[in-house]
């Protein structure tokens, strides 16, 4: 088994060393300019762009609404996120409120949603709830039941990490179920947000 042992100009050193078996290897490092690696055992070849893709978390969205959301006591309504932050791959829709994995980018996400349910006027909210949806579904759920002291607004937050392949999309609704049967309303600006990235790995 033979080593190559390459000192560097600061005092440290870079060795190399051959694995113990019968076949040959060969490792090409390629030219300033290059960007392959390539070896021959295997005859794969790793490019600049394949590393550049798997070490990157995007895509990444994050989106709010520009105005409320208003729904019908109980029911579940989508919450109308319209207005961006960012979208590096073009992948959330501002018309269908929803985020949908582009081609190619299959992996695990890192999923956020903060949400405020507001009773409207008059009223004031025995429970509510958030839902993370994934294809038309639930996949993750924030709910609030309130027995006493009915508040008028409430916060929920949702963080999840979802396996996702391109094609798949997602969404939020959201409930209020007011004591007096009232509509209820999401608030929108800053108190609520809908944010997504695909994690490196």
């Amino acid at each position: 088994m033979g080593t190559l042992k390459l000192n560097t100009t600061s005092g440290g050193s870079l060795s190399i060393q051959a694995a113990d078996g019968a076949s040959d290897n060969t490792l090409t490092l390629p030219a300033v300019t290059g960007g392959n690696i390539v070896t021959t055992a295997d005859s794969g070849t790793i490019t600049q762009g394949m590393l550049d893709s798997s070490a990157t978390n995007t895509p990444i969205f994050s989106a709010y609404m520009s105005s409320v959301t208003t729904g019908s006591d109980n029911t579940a309504t989508k919450v109308q996120f319209d207005t961006e932050n960012i979208d590096t791959d073009g992948a959330f829709d501002t018309s269908l409120y929803r985020f949908t994995v582009p081609s190619g980018k299959d992996g695990k996400y890192q999923v956020n949603a903060s949400v405020r349910i507001s009773s409207g006027a008059n009223s004031n909210l025995a429970t509510s709830f958030v839902y993370l949806y994934k294809n038309g579904s639930a996949v993750n759920i924030s709910y609030h039941n309130f027995s006493t002291s009915y508040p008028r607004d409430i916060h929920h937050d949702l963080s999840v990490i979802l396996d996702l392949s391109s094609g798949d999309y997602l969404e939020i609704y959201a409930a209020g179920n007011n004591v007096n049967n009232a509509d209820f309303t999401v608030t929108s600006g800053s108190y609520s947000h809908f944010s997504a990235h695909k994690l490196i790995g």
